[in-house]
């Protein structure tokens, strides 16, 4: 009797909240090592000079140098690719969250008849694969005249971030008692003047979040940037970075340097916003 107390161990006692801790710190250390791996890789790759990527391998390098980043940036002009994917991803997302607060708001607040399957037609239109609409969609662009030009990324990443941003907000505006903006109506705004004063305000996080994973969307698509330019002066950068392998020629150095490049502005963005990102994600995946 003696002996089986001084073996068990409470779950209160310090010792055994150690214990009960050790499975799950080895699955966030394996984790991390996981996702580690491949960015250490990129960073210490575009920091090697040809000799250490090709002929003497080394885990660190022995002579850290910037020539990968020089080659990308000035043989590659690699600014004019950032500058396209920001002028396509920044107008995408603005252009893209300006129309769902207002479908999202028209869906949740307002009363008119079809509205339920106003929404259930937006989570299809998300749910649904680019792989199966970017033939229409290409008909569509050539239709237009904007074949090879930017804009008509911007018009085709909004059939896509425009349905996901919405149905992100509608579970973020679920969870805002309406009651504050009868109130705010009662005072004197009118139903759009609540909205702006009160409703977005309070849905912030969301709206952050929506804005964040909209940016980031367009910022990496490949596919579309494929097949609507040619261009090499309109490419965007996954595009640039795909277009630097040639035949059975892989230029690492290159290519890490461009990809850190590349990641900068969504690093920076997740960075300022990660707190808004996960609130906003976790309201839109349990109320929308």
């Amino acid at each position: 009797m003696s002996s089986s107390r001084a073996i068990s161990r409470p779950a209160g006692s310090p010792l055994g909240r150690i214990t009960n801790a050790v499975p799950a710190a080895l699955v966030v250390v394996l984790l991390t090592a996981f996702v580690s791996l491949p960015l250490y890789s990129m960073v210490v790759t575009a920091f090697k000079t040809d000799k250490e990527i090709y002929d003497d391998f080394s885990y660190i390098p022995r002579q850290p140098t910037l020539i990968q980043f020089q080659r990308v940036i000035v043989g590659e002009r690699f600014f004019v690719n950032i500058q396209n994917s920001l002028i396509v991803a920044t107008t995408a997302t603005v252009v893209a969250i300006s129309m769902s607060v207002l479908a999202a708001f028209a869906v949740v607040r307002l009363r008119f008849r079809g509205r339920v399957w106003v929404a259930r037609l937006i989570l299809f239109k998300y749910l649904l694969p680019t792989t199966l609409i970017y033939i229409p969609l290409f008909l569509v662009v050539n239709g237009l005249g904007l074949a090879n030009t930017l804009q008509s990324l911007i018009f085709t990443y909004l059939s896509f971030s425009i349905p996901f941003a919405t149905w992100l907000l509608m579970g973020y505006f679920r969870g805002i008692p309406a009651e504050l903006e009868e109130q705010a109506m009662i005072d004197g705004c009118s139903r759009i003047g609540a909205m702006i004063r009160v409703l977005l305000p309070l849905a912030a996080p969301g709206v952050v979040a929506a804005s964040i994973f909209t940016f980031t969307g367009a910022w990496n698509e490949f596919l579309l940037a494929l097949v609507f330019i040619n261009r090499p002066a309109l490419q965007t950068v996954p595009v640039k970075l795909s277009g630097m392998i040639v035949g059975d020629q892989y230029v690492w150095g290159a290519i890490m340097a461009g990809a850190i490049l590349a990641s900068l502005p969504v690093v920076l963005l997740y960075f300022l916003a990660q707190r808004f990102v996960v609130a906003g994600l976790a309201a839109g995946a349990v109320k929308g």
